[in-house]
């Protein structure tokens, strides 16, 4: 952001189409007209243009889609806010088909679907007998689920074993062809089914075909689409940086983000009312395999976060420094659910049938669970043009995504605008682009619908702080272990007044000077402490969580993914 005054109301945002002419570097600088030869000379000068730049929103416009999506389709849940409707899901969610969880597909949809979530994705364990039998198995109950609860979209993934890495939700649009993929997919790539001998090296690899084998079933339409989002990423340390980057830049249309908040949130409450354990069993100390440039502190959440993203000037802001669309979700991880009475069916054998029969009513209360119920602690909100599996993964895709816990408030939208322009239909959603020439004064508008009916633990949250986070987009790193983003911080913050109903704050970004990023968190204030990059960048983050005493209904975070700024 910067200071010097040329005002200009003309804007760009990124949407599907060709290249602008500055970014396609097959056209020649003598081709150019003479403001875009000014633009790719600023671009090059700041790194962003050639080697590096082709996976992200510098080069690949629509990798981050902005504007208005179409009319709503007729059927289906969610909120309309912005312009958009907002479909709340899970991406993380096991049944009797994984080796350590009980319920079946139903259960788990019906209870989702009660807890006020749109769209949900059944991720079961990679593993042989997973691969072998698993995925074929379970998809009839997927089918009889979508049959059932038609305003519930829900998908087939898996969760990949990463080879060299830990966990991922890899999941893909419905079709005749989803078993097929996902089989293959599995048999193939899952770090299960790899050779012991494997290098490292070969391993990470792997990981990367694994992704471009995705990409290249879409291409050849067998499915509609295919995501991956890493899962639980800083909880055993053995997703490196340059893996994550590897992963983004193997395919930036199928790899687009980690969870920002892992599952097993219930696993904090104390003992004896809970299992006295770590918020997202994040309770882990570095290993062998861990990556050793990684702090103590990226073993624990902070206000349930994953440090990764939880921490302002991070490994995330690294990556959006870069001008990497790679975004954050939330979700349950759901196994087996705290105060729940059920445990699996009797005369089970997973290893020769793939599943475990049917839960029971046990009479036992399991106060040692870690997991909460899909939807009934954290929310992945996504914008879409309609209610549809496609424009649930299009909304993803895109990083139209806000998260919460708790349903600490109702309804977002967020968007930046050229100064002044209040246009209903003006400015650019989450995860967008904005294209304005150098001097060009920008600003933030915000509207947050606040929360006035019960949660699920029956309280009404009270939001009380809302934090602006910018940062510079610096360009492509040289190390790609790089995790620290230096010139980002939060710039602004906003007291919510007691018993406000919204709040809609308009935060001046000033005049471009530099290409930057912009994102958003909010708070309910209970657990506070200065970010580990210290109070000068973060003077009010999330706390570390404590192991044993991380109740996690006292401590309630929202954030946004980030709207890029950048000069024509």
């Amino acid at each position: 952001m910067g200071h010097d005054h040329d005002h200009d109301h003309s804007s760009e945002s990124a949407g599907g189409g060709d290249l602008a002419p500055a970014l396609d570097l097959s056209i020649p600088d003598s081709e150019l007209s003479p403001s875009d030869v000014s633009r790719r000379g600023f671009l090059r000068g700041a790194g962003l243009l050639g080697a590096g730049a082709a996976a992200s929103v510098l080069a690949t416009p629509a990798a981050a889609q902005a504007g208005l999506p179409h009319a709503h389709g007729p059927a289906g849940g969610g909120t309309d806010k912005g312009g958009f409707r907002w479909l709340a899901g899970d991406h993380h969610i096991h049944t009797q088909y994984s080796s350590d969880a009980q319920y079946r597909v139903l259960d788990q949809a019906k209870h989702g679907h009660a807890f006020g979530l749109d769209w949900l994705v059944i991720t079961d364990h990679g593993s042989n007998a997973h691969a072998k039998i698993g995925v074929e198995k379970v998809n009839p109950d997927i089918v009889k689920t979508r049959s059932e609860i038609p305003d519930l979209l829900t998908f087939q993934g898996l969760e990949w074993n990463i080879p060299a890495a830990e966990h991922a939700t890899v999941f893909v649009a419905p079709s005749r062809h989803e078993v097929e993929v996902l089989k293959q997919f599995e048999q193939t790539y899952d770090g299960s089914q790899l050779p012991a001998t494997n290098t490292d090296a070969q391993n990470e690899a792997a990981a990367v075909a694994g992704i471009k084998f995705l990409a290249s079933q879409v291409k050849a339409r067998k499915v509609d689409g295919a995501l991956f989002f890493a899962n639980h990423p800083a909880r055993r340390g053995i997703d490196s940086p340059h893996e994550i980057r590897n992963w983004r830049d193997a395919d930036p249309t199928v790899a687009v983000g980690f969870e920002g908040a892992p599952g097993h949130q219930a696993a904090g409450i104390p003992a004896p009312a809970g299992a006295g354990s770590a918020r997202g069993f994040y309770n882990n100390n570095p290993s062998a395999a861990s990556y050793a440039g990684y702090p103590l502190e990226s073993y624990r959440t902070w206000g349930g976060f994953d440090w990764m993203t939880a921490t302002v000037g991070g490994l995330w802001d690294s990556l959006l420094a870069e001008g990497k669309a790679w975004w954050i979700t939330v979700n349950s991880d759901s196994h087996v659910v705290y105060l729940d009475q059920s445990d699996r069916g009797p005369g089970s054998d997973f290893e020769a049938n793939g599943k475990y029969n049917d839960p029971v009513y046990s009479g036992r209360t399991l106060t040692t669970a870690g997991d909460f119920w899909p939807g009934f602690y954290g929310r992945t909100n996504v914008g879409a043009s309609s209610f549809s599996y496609k424009a649930v993964m299009d909304g993803l895709r895109a990083g139209r995504v806000w998260v919460d816990h708790g349903r600490l408030i109702k309804g977002l939208d967020a968007r930046v605008r050229v100064g002044g322009d209040r246009r209903w239909d003006a400015g650019t959603p989450l995860g967008g682009v904005v294209h304005v020439r150098r001097g060009t004064s920008t600003e933030l508008t915000l509207d947050i619908d606040l929360q006035d009916v019960p949660n699920w633990a029956q309280f009404v949250p009270v939001l009380k702080r809302v934090d602006v986070i910018v940062g510079t987009v610096t360009g492509p790193v040289a190390d790609k272990d790089t995790y620290t983003a230096p010139n980002t911080k939060v710039v602004k913050s906003f007291e919510v007044s007691a018993g406000a109903k919204r709040v809609s704050v308009t935060y001046d970004l000033g005049r471009l000077d530099k290409p930057f990023y912009v994102r958003v968190r909010g708070t309910d204030g209970n657990r506070t402490q200065p970010g580990l990059m210290g109070p000068g960048v973060d003077p009010y983050g999330p706390k570390l969580d404590v192991i044993g005493d991380a109740d996690p209904w006292g401590d309630l975070w929202f954030y946004t993914n980030p709207i890029w700024v950048l000069p024509k």
